[in-house]
């Protein structure tokens, strides 16, 4: 049963029947939103806005700093984006505020602090979600923006050692948002697959390094010799040394360098980082949606996936690029779509039902 039969069934059981019999009607949501990122927000805004009653999970905060909200500070390949000290939180924490103050604030069910373990889609068509605290909920839809992590390097035994200076943006994860920083400045990749060789291909085609250096950390390159010619050319040094520190100063974020097991160094003021993804595609697998072979969902265009109902939005949907504008379009376009089935299904319930 959808969300407006559900609301033309309770209206009539409590016309029909005692008010404490009415009280015991499951609530069932016309949509949930999963994720408090740049995607999962413009979801909430679009729906908002679309006059739709949202149940918002942001997540707990043990998960969100995992996000990529998180470690991102300035934000500069985004219009007025670089005046936030913290360049996706801020301006969500801003909109967020927005949204629970303005005239459709009651539609917005706002699960402070709470995140979504267990999905479940059920025989009628609907999905139960169970929070952080064991509590279940019951939605028509469900646009699923729990996003990605970058892989971190492992240095001196640990992956903190890199944090102080991601945190100081010396330490990148996306050549297109941040390469610019790199341009005439030492400049080291750490990684060793192809995209690490195409990353420093990109950075050294666009910008003026007077050294640069990919950093294997002990493992052996996995790129094919028409790259290996390329980053000859291109005079891009590989090192496949195991890396046994960082040279700089952790608490302002200074980087220096990184050094090796044979204490050799390597001079660099700006590093990044091409280890590959985490995917927090959990969930979406709980429900039976089609990944792709490095795990990120598959949709249409419009973010729909094989679960009738079921949507992704942002970094975790396959075939968009991970950046703010396409979360923000790939939210809206999800968001637009299951509006249009709600008022399909009200529209209905209206011509064809004269108690509605």
């Amino acid at each position: 049963m959808s969300y407006f039969k559900q609301e033309l069934a309770a209206r009539l059981t409590k016309q029909l029947f005692p008010p404490i019999l009415f009280c015991m009607t499951t609530k069932k949501y016309p949509l949930a939103v999963i994720g408090g990122g740049a995607a999962g927000m413009m979801a909430l805004l679009r729906a908002t806005l679309n006059n739709d009653e949202v149940l918002f999970f942001p997540g707990h905060f043990g998960v969100r700093k995992k996000s990529r909200e998180m470690w991102i500070n300035r934000v500069e390949n985004m219009p007025t984006f670089a005046e936030y000290k913290k360049g996706i939180a801020d301006p969500n924490r801003k909109t967020l505020k927005w949204i629970l103050d303005c005239e459709f604030k009651e539609n917005v069910h706002h699960m402070k602090g709470l995140g979504v373990t267990k999905l479940k889609k059920n025989d009628d068509g609907t999905f139960t979600l169970v929070d952080n605290e064991g509590t279940e909920y019951l939605a028509s839809y469900v646009i699923l923006a729990t996003g990605c992590m970058d892989v971190q390097p492992m240095i001196g035994g640990s992956h903190q050692a890199i944090l102080p200076y991601a945190n100081a943006q010396k330490v990148e994860y996306c050549a297109r948002c941040d390469g610019h920083h790199t341009h005439k400045q030492h400049t080291v990749i750490l990684g060793h697959g192809a995209g690490a060789a195409s990353v420093a291909s990109l950075l050294a085609e666009r910008y003026r390094h007077p050294s640069m250096t990919i950093l294997t950390n002990g493992e052996e390159p996995g790129w094919d010799d028409d790259r290996k010619i390329i980053l000859e050319k291109y005079r891009i040094d590989v090192n496949k040394k195991k890396i046994k520190e960082i040279v700089g100063e952790p608490k302002k974020g200074d980087l220096q360098g990184f050094r090796f097991e044979d204490d050799s160094l390597v001079q660099a003021t700006y590093a990044f980082i091409s280890l590959g993804m985490i995917l927090y595609n959990e969930l979406a697998l709980e429900v039976g949606a089609e990944v792709d072979d490095r795990g990120f969902v598959v949709t249409d265009k419009i973010g729909h996936t094989n679960i009738d109902g079921f949507y992704v939005a942002g970094d975790l949907r396959a075939g968009i690029k991970n950046q703010i504008y396409t979360a923000w379009d790939s939210a809206v376009d999800s968001a637009d779509h299951i509006n249009a089935r709600l008022r399909e299904t009200k529209r209905t319930l209206i011509l064809n039902n004269p108690d509605y």
